[in-house]
């Protein structure tokens, strides 16, 4: 698995690494009562998960990865388990020397994701094209396309098992509120059904993770921009693939903006 993480970063990494124009990185901390899946053992534990999490951009694209590390009373899932997704994107529009468009489409770049779980010992490459919209009021909006490429090796390496490719289908936003006191953002995804290396369908997903921020030192009269709590809604339909089981869990949530 290690020299096939090397060859997917190599592919994933060349437009990512050029002088930041402008960056955001945070902290963020969770805590819910989430459900396991049923294969898994189902029930559900109360989890922690710590994120860190970064955004830049730079003259021709963005770049966007975060951290998971989460733990829960559920000492077979959840426990002490990182994961981790990456997305730098490169701008054609840019990269044409056309400005953005004042259009619903603004802007139109090529993805090359990567997901990584550390304990199922997972890796997915997620090739694709985002294509960034105008809409109003919001700070960004993004509609992305992409597929869903299994590079694990699965049960004989003592992971999870292998899949078949897929597809995916991802909208992520940020839509500030009251005069940016109250901040609206996330992302809502479509995964398509696939099957596993033992031949079983693994089923289609659903997945909303959007989060309400009150910004507590505008609130505070303090310095803004930098302390946020509010709560992450999970909202997930078949987790994980699992058709038996469905998910709705509101979350406590704070976060610390470097």
């Amino acid at each position: 698995m290690t020299k096939k993480l090397v060859w997917i970063l190599f592919l994933a990494l060349p437009h990512s690494t050029l002088g930041a124009e402008w960056s955001i990185t945070e902290v963020q901390h969770q805590l819910g009562n989430l459900d396991t899946p049923t294969f898994a053992g189902g029930g559900k534990s109360w989890t922690h998960s710590i994120t860190f999490q970064h955004a830049s951009g730079w003259s021709f694209g963005e770049n966007f990865f975060f951290f998971d590390l989460t733990n829960s009373d559920d000492a077979t899932f959840n426990d002490a388990d990182i994961y981790s997704e990456w997305y730098p994107a490169l701008s054609l529009t840019r990269l044409m020397g056309r400005t953005q468009s004042k259009r619903l489409i603004r802007e139109v770049s090529i993805l090359s994701g990567l997901n990584f779980g550390a304990s199922p010992r997972v890796i997915k490459l997620l090739p694709g094209l985002r294509f960034s919209l105008n809409l109003p009021g919001f700070a960004f909006a993004n509609l992305d396309l992409m597929g869903y490429l299994d590079m694990s090796e699965g049960s004989a390496r003592g992971g999870a098992p292998s899949e078949k490719n897929a597809y995916i289908i991802d909208f992520n936003w940020a839509l500030p509120l009251a005069q940016g006191k109250v901040s609206v953002e996330g992302h809502v995804e479509y995964l398509s059904s696939r099957d596993n290396e033992f031949g079983s369908e693994v089923s289609w997903h659903l997945l909303a993770q959007p989060q309400i921020r009150l910004d507590l030192g505008q609130v505070l009269g303090f310095k803004s921009g930098t302390i946020f709590v509010g709560t992450e809604i999970q909202f997930w339909i078949n987790k994980l693939g699992d058709a038996s089981t469905d998910e709705f869990s509101p979350q406590t949530l704070l976060v610390w903006r470097l």
